[in-house]
């Protein structure tokens, strides 16, 4: 995961309650993906479209890495753009602050 400088070697998942993702309706999570124990109604992350989890601008998600260590982003559609010819994606926007260790 660039964003963070995290190695991505954890399950993952979006949810639409940023304040406790048990709680989300809406849901998109590796372990889907994978078969392993993930909460009823979840949809797996790789066959999904970033178009189809952030439908409209302004739509938050909470992105929780890692279900052991449990690392909270919040992820916010702020805008959409064409692709930029010569332009290398995924490419971070924006970074505020310094990411902390993953590991201690």
């Amino acid at each position: 995961m660039k964003s963070f400088d995290f190695y991505f070697d954890h399950c993952f998942g979006f949810y639409d309650s940023i304040w406790n993702w048990t709680e989300s309706e809406e849901r998109y999570e590796l372990s889907s993906d994978e078969g392993i124990n993930g909460y009823e109604g979840g949809q797996g992350v790789r066959k999904t479209k970033t178009s189809m989890a952030f439908d409209k601008l302004g739509k938050k998600m909470l992105f929780l890495f890692d279900y052991g260590d449990e690392w909270y982003f919040a992820v916010e559609l702020k805008g959409i753009e064409l692709p930029k010819k010569n332009a290398n994606y995924p490419s971070i926007v924006k970074s505020v602050g310094e990411a902390p260790p993953q590991y201690g």
